[in-house]
């Protein structure tokens, strides 16, 4: 049998090949443990081959996605993994979204099998589903026999290995379709990152592509992860110090009330030797406590869940760079365009575009989009468009500037101001509308909405946002909603966004 190590080095290698590997040379191992229980290399491997045979014993055909909808545990990561060895593509699904839009990403993803557990089973008891609902906590029941082995197949680099829903949307969000060969790059790039003796402790949700850049590489290198069903700095902590975690990926706001708490020093965090950061904007001072008060690596990194280039930046390393997002990694370019999509002048300011070997092959059934996202440079090469603007300083180091496009990102969200004006302009009492991002110290971002109200209305703003909160996901929920008397606009009838913004901070609203 090839070796894990022998399948590292090579040109490509799936993942659940992998984890047979390990389970071989290591089968006592601790492969994953969540908040019920722990489960080694061995006993992961047999599951995976379990559920594989089910699936495949189920009708469910090779490259057809396989959807969950779940918070964090073993049982969801085994289904996960056993799609991917039975050649089938993964499609986990947020669970805050609204039920919905959980019903039509399961649509669109064409999965004829969608797991649930009990929580998320109840919140979707009034939707017609398009897939056959199995519940994760009868997975023993539903499972192949103990002895069971699916049936062999090929998977090619270019297969699709899982479909991530774009969070925070109205409507069905778009589909990002990854390849078994981009998350190869995923998991060949880590060689350095020791984690073939991680314990990486994970406390975002496996729909997340956040989550899988350090869950992927830990199992498949070997390590053992740690996974919380929902986030609590307090716990993280105490889990940290129980697992000695020693790997660890986290959005800015966990960062944020992990540092927050008053006896975080009393906690025994010395196992800690990489820390990583993600999905939404950094603060300096709080990298810099990190960096002081927490042992280990900080890297923070830039990218995009549908690939293109990626820059990292080596808190630890380079201390005076903590307000850009580091250098493109290896193998990635990251180029900057103008309005034109011509590449600007070496220091001036310009959209982000990236390539890399880890690119999405694009967004599920929608062709105009992925054409839309792409950019080609003169030599007919391939970039993904990012929607950010930035600038090169001297030293080559990235600086985002703004966003392109009107996304905010919250809590390491990605909420989409014009979705949720759409269901604020709904509203009877609305005549006018629009929602912008603002700084918040508990998410980064937050979403706060402005309207002019129709003449006769009688409902005031506070009953207007209950009504809109109560039509969108709970990551998208505007977190105030300010009466105007109309909307600043530019001459061709743009809402003039900054403006609202710089009068929200002046008072103006207050």
């Amino acid at each position: 049998m090839t070796t894990a190590a022998e399948m590292l080095s090579a040109d490509f290698a799936t993942l659940p090949d992998l984890i047979r590997a390990h389970a071989a040379a290591h089968p006592t191992k601790l492969a994953i443990a969540d908040d019920e229980d722990a489960i080694t290399y061995a006993a992961l491997d047999r599951l995976i081959d379990r559920a594989a045979t089910a699936l495949q014993r189920d009708g469910v055909a090779q490259r057809q996605a396989v959807a969950a909808v779940a918070y964090p545990c073993i049982a969801q990561a085994v289904t996960y993994l056993a799609a991917l060895r039975a050649g089938m593509v993964a499609a986990p699904i947020q669970p805050s979204a609204t039920p919905e839009q959980i019903a039509g990403m399961i649509g669109d993803s064409g999965a004829s099998l969608v797991f649930l557990d009990a929580a998320n089973a109840e919140a979707l008891a009034g939707q017609r589903l398009t897939a056959k609902v199995m519940m994760l906590e009868g997975l023993d029941d539903w499972l192949a026999e103990e002895n069971a082995t699916p049936s062999p197949v090929t998977i090619a680099p270019a297969d699709g290995f899982n479909i991530i829903y774009s969070s925070g949307t109205t409507g069905v969000p778009k589909g990002i379709v990854q390849s078994h060969a981009m998350r190869w790059q995923h998991l060949s790039r880590n060689a350095a990152a020791g984690f073939d003796n991680a314990v990486t402790l994970l406390a975002t949700p496996l729909y997340s592509n956040t989550t899988l850049v350090s869950f992927l590489p830990t199992l498949g290198w070997g390590g053992t992860v740690v996974l919380m069903k929902k986030f609590d700095a307090r716990r993280y902590l105490e889990l940290a110090q129980t697992y000695h975690a020693t790997h660890t990926m986290l959005v800015p706001v966990q960062y944020q009330r992990i540092m927050a708490l008053p006896d975080f020093d009393a906690f025994d965090l010395s196992a800690f030797r990489f820390k990583t950061c993600t999905s939404a904007p950094f603060k300096p001072a709080l990298k810099a406590d990190v960096l002081a008060r927490w042992p280990g690596l900080l890297v923070e990194y830039y990218g995009m869940t549908e690939g293109g280039g990626s820059t990292a930046l080596n808190a630890s390393e380079f201390p005076d760079k903590l307000h850009t997002v580091g250098r493109p990694l290896p193998g990635h370019d990251i180029r900057l365009i103008d309005d034109d999509g011509v590449e600007v002048a070496p220091g001036e300011t310009g959209e982000i575009v990236g390539r890399s070997a880890a690119m999405m092959n694009g967004y599920h059934g929608r062709d105009g989009a992925t054409r839309d996202a792409e950019w080609f440079a003169p030599d007919g090469q391939r970039f993904i468009r990012h929607g950010d603007v930035g600038r090169f300083d001297e030293d080559g180091f990235l600086i985002l500037m703004d966003r392109k496009k009107d996304m905010i990102i919250s809590g390491g969200f990605n909420i989409y101001p014009s979705d949720l004006e759409a269901v604020l302009a709904q509203h009877p009492a609305v005549a006018d509308c629009t929602v912008v991002g603002v700084p918040s110290d508990d998410w980064g971002e937050t979403p706060v909405g402005f309207y002019v109200p129709r003449d006769g209305a009688t409902e005031d703003a506070a009953a207007v946002m209950a009504a809109t909160n109560a039509k969108l996901g709970k990551t998208q929920r505007l977190s105030a909603l300010h009466v105007a008397k109309e909307l600043p606009r530019s001459a061709i009838g743009k809402v003039l966004k900054r403006e609202l913004r710089d009068r929200l901070a002046a008072g103006e609203f207050a």
